[in-house]
């Protein structure tokens, strides 16, 4: 299916599909049964993560921008339901934010929050110019991909010379996964079904495929021709109340905390 919507700054036709969303193009009725794209399909599965990742990855876009001339263009890689973009959004509105997604939901609902968006994938190809982008924003997809080594690729070409990618993801390492791994409890994020939850904490499976630590993480953005400019942690909007001050706590130790946050710049 072709993406046809445009939206100012270079974005334009290209094919649609992917891994990371929840609704499947048309031609999916015609190919054979793919259980991950069914678990995406599915109304269940979750679209948006916590406030706290959205307010604090929103200063920093704010941080980035400030050395941006004129209205740049942020693109949203996996937007889900638009409730991150939207806050963004509303912090920095002398810019233009265009949401990328292909779950015809998530969509309809980022649409109901005023935002622009395209349906589309990383895979094969996003449908944005080369050099389009001012900054992408990857909001915890890449532990839903197959091939994040072509997604980060797709994002560097869109991205013009300088540009940035504002990234977050679950931390493999974080404070409680130490605990539970030495004692036998697969660590919370982790996923062995599609199914059900396994051996961890929690009831939600959300189709989690990779995992990062925070040296993981930095090496392999090092190695796809990015330069981490800053790591930060920030909160699991999941974590018991009791154990929020906790885990508030851990964000100063990144390596630690419960979600991490990186600003990368293009080499």
């Amino acid at each position: 299916m072709a993406v046809t919507a445009p939206v100012p700054g270079g974005l334009g036709p290209a094919a649609a599909g992917g891994q990371a969303s929840r609704v499947a193009p048309p031609e999916a009725s015609r190919a054979p049964a793919n259980p991950l794209r069914a678990f995406y399909e599915d109304p269940g599965t979750p679209l948006s993560s916590g406030p706290d990742r959205a307010r604090r990855q929103a200063r920093m876009l704010s941080g980035i921008l400030r050395d941006v001339a004129g209205s740049a263009l942020i693109l949203d890689v996996g937007c889900g339901d638009g409730s991150a973009l939207a806050v963004a959004a509303a912090q920095n509105p002398a810019h233009r934010f265009a949401g990328l997604d292909w779950s015809a939901d998530a969509l309809r609902q980022a649409r109901g929050r005023g935002l622009t968006v395209v349906r589309g994938s990383v895979s094969p190809r996003l449908p944005v110019a080369d050099g389009a982008a001012d900054v992408v924003i990857m909001s915890e997809l890449i532990e839903h991909l197959v091939d994040p080594d072509g997604a980060v690729a797709e994002v560097r070409r869109v991205l013009r010379p300088g540009g940035s990618l504002l990234l977050s993801t679950p931390n493999l390492a974080a404070w409680y996964n130490r605990g539970l791994l030495a004692v036998g409890i697969q660590p919370v994020f982790s996923e062995v079904s599609l199914t059900g939850v396994f051996g961890r904490p929690g009831r939600v499976v959300a189709g989690h495929l990779r995992l990062f630590t925070r040296r993981a993480l930095t090496e392999f953005l090092t190695a796809s021709g990015f330069r981490c400019v800053t790591v930060a942690g920030t909160r699991y909007h999941d974590v018991p109340r009791p154990l929020g001050p906790l885990d508030r706590a851990f964000c100063r130790w990144p390596s630690a905390a419960s979600i991490l946050l990186v600003h990368a710049r293009k080499e």
